[in-house]
């Protein structure tokens, strides 16, 4: 996978500089995950239908703490 260029944060990440986040960016085929303090750093890389799967496995499990 190629840099992406399309870099997005969290809207929960949180107050001041918003600098204690993560950071994705997806292409059609990957999902490039990466630590917003460290940008230049390594990326993490996921096929998107597993990424896609990860978060809604997460949305799920939010909710069902939330009743």
């Amino acid at each position: 996978m190629t840099t992406p260029d399309n870099w997005r944060k969290s809207s929960y990440s949180g107050g001041g500089d918003g600098n204690e986040c993560v950071e994705i960016a997806a292409t059609p085929t990957r999902t490039a995950v990466r630590d917003s303090k460290a940008p230049t750093s390594r990326t993490l890389t996921f096929p998107t239908p597993a990424f896609t799967l990860f978060l809604e496995t997460l949305k799920a499990s939010s909710s069902a703490f939330a009743r």
